[in-house]
């Protein structure tokens, strides 16, 4: 059976939107409700359809890139998702420690990941290049390209005004908040654009309360892979770079196994995908914690597949596989989460996600420990009878020795050799392999046995090569070119 892990366009930008939107500390309709108010803004500023549905498509990715410089925000606020929401309502404290020195590598990775995940999607020019200069600003203190009025695609002001009136006006009420954007025209965004904006913004708000229209552009009816929305979720984490990839090859190797039929392979298999979704609303310094977590760190972990499983409402194309993968951290036992359900309501795909992330995870890395061999692997899961069911992880274990074709084995593989060998060499692989999972340059050199500047050396052939400038980017790309 072939199985088709494939969405439209629609649907990866609002799965998307919504990763964002929890990383960013927002509604998980924030997106959604600044896209209608770009898509109208522009409207009445007299642009055309196709930019109309620009603005909203940059809107609905503006943080798409957001995952891959939680960890910088993190250190820099101490709370990536908490800090970028005081960030937004504007509600930092006075000696917060944002400056243009230290938010310029963070924009720019933002931006660069933003722009590139716009063009695996297969979206416009003009939608890439707003995603590319979204944090810019009219009088030319944006980042990070600081450029300025005219040379800032128009997109970009519609989105930006769009965005903070969304977010202003639901946090600080409607009158400050067009007193704040007033007091920023001809700064952030021209002044004539927010005048547009201040006579329909109460009109325009007022219609986010009925159903937005269905969009209409054969664009966003093409179909691209899913795991793309697992990649960009990935990024903010670099030790689980590949992990949903590796838990959809391994469940479609043992669903046959399992005997589930078609339709439940299918839904098992893209859930996998998009298991991780709600891991976004988790700061990462809860993640990234040393020793053991606290029980505020665990009742925001336990809200993770909650979050997941909200994706099925925003995207109901993807409601049973929202609905499944919010399932992935159930325990027979009823010491999972976020449900707390026991044997007698978990079904065979229920049980089988479960265990192949599990195994998964422990076959790959993680900061405060190695990974596992295989044959550990299946050991610790195989002990854990009362956690995990049994025929379920013996599934599991035989699959992972035998992956689907095409598809990676569960500890990792290259899928396209001739890919790899006309871009990179082996040894850049390696590279690229080790820095994508958040090795230092120097723990990369330790473990391959060569220099520190060796590894440098290959990390700017590796940039070079794959039209780059940081690793998020590098490994977004080479996932999806199946490099890594």
């Amino acid at each position: 059976m072939q199985i088709d892990n494939t969405v439209t366009v629609e649907e990866a930008v609002h799965a998307m939107a919504l990763v964002g939107d929890l990383s960013m500390g927002q509604p998980t309709d924030g997106s959604i409700r600044a896209a209608r108010l770009a898509a109208r803004l522009a409207q009445a500023d007299g642009a055309a359809p196709d930019g109309c549905c620009h603005a909203r498509l940059v809107s609905l990715l503006r943080w798409s890139g957001c995952t891959a410089n939680a960890s910088g925000f993190a250190t820099l606020l101490g709370d990536d998702v908490g800090g970028r929401d005081a960030m937004l309502t504007h509600t930092l404290p006075a000696n917060h420690p944002l400056t243009v020195t230290s938010v310029t590598p963070l924009a720019r990775i933002h931006c660069e990941v933003s722009g590139d995940i716009a063009g695996l999607l297969g979206l416009p020019a003009e939608v890439e290049a707003g995603l590319r200069h979204v944090w810019e600003h009219y009088d030319g203190n944006g980042l990070p390209e600081r450029l300025r009025g005219p040379a800032i695609p128009t997109v970009v002001y519609y989105a930006s005004l769009a965005g903070d009136l969304e977010i202003l006006a639901r946090t600080h009420g409607l009158v400050e908040a067009l007193r704040m954007m007033t007091a920023m025209a001809d700064r952030k965004y021209p002044a004539p654009l927010v005048r547009t904006l201040a006579g329909r913004a109460q009109a325009w708000l007022d219609e986010l309360d009925t159903p937005a229209p269905a969009a209409d552009d054969p664009l966003l009816a093409r179909r691209v892979p899913l795991a793309i929305v697992a990649d960009m979720i990935e990024l903010k984490l670099p030790w689980l770079t590949g992990y949903s990839r590796r838990v959809a090859g391994l469940v479609e190797a043992a669903a046959p196994l399992a005997g589930l039929s078609a339709a439940q392979r299918q839904c098992l298999d893209r859930a996998a995908l998009i298991h991780g979704m709600g891991r976004a609303a988790v700061s990462n310094t809860v993640w990234e914690r040393d020793g053991k977590l606290s029980a505020a760190d665990w009742e925001k972990i336990r809200l993770v597949p909650y979050w997941t499983a909200r994706a099925g409402v925003q995207i109901p194309s993807l409601r049973l596989e929202a609905a499944l993968a919010s399932h992935a951290y159930e325990r027979l036992d009823g010491s999972g989460y976020f449900r707390n359900l026991d044997a007698d309501a978990l079904g065979a795909p229920h049980r089988l996600l479960a265990a192949a992330c599990a195994y998964v995870a422990l076959c790959m890395p993680r900061p405060w420990r190695p990974a596992y061999t295989p044959d550990e692997a299946a050991r610790v899961l195989s002990e854990q009878t009362g956690t995990f069911d049994a025929d379920a992880v013996r599934c599991v274990i035989k699959a992972a020795g035998a992956p689907a074709a095409g598809v990676p084995a569960a500890t990792g593989s290259a899928r396209t050799a001739p890919t790899r060998k006309s871009l990179l060499s082996d040894r850049e692989i390696e590279v690229l392999r080790r820095i994508s999972l958040g090795e230092s340059n120097k723990e990369a050199a330790r473990v391959m046995q060569i220099s520190p500047s060796t590894v440098r050396t290959h990390v700017e052939s590796i940039f070079r090569k794959l039209a780059c400038s940081s690793r998020a980017a590098a490994t977004l790309k080479a996932l999806n070119l199946g490099l890594i």
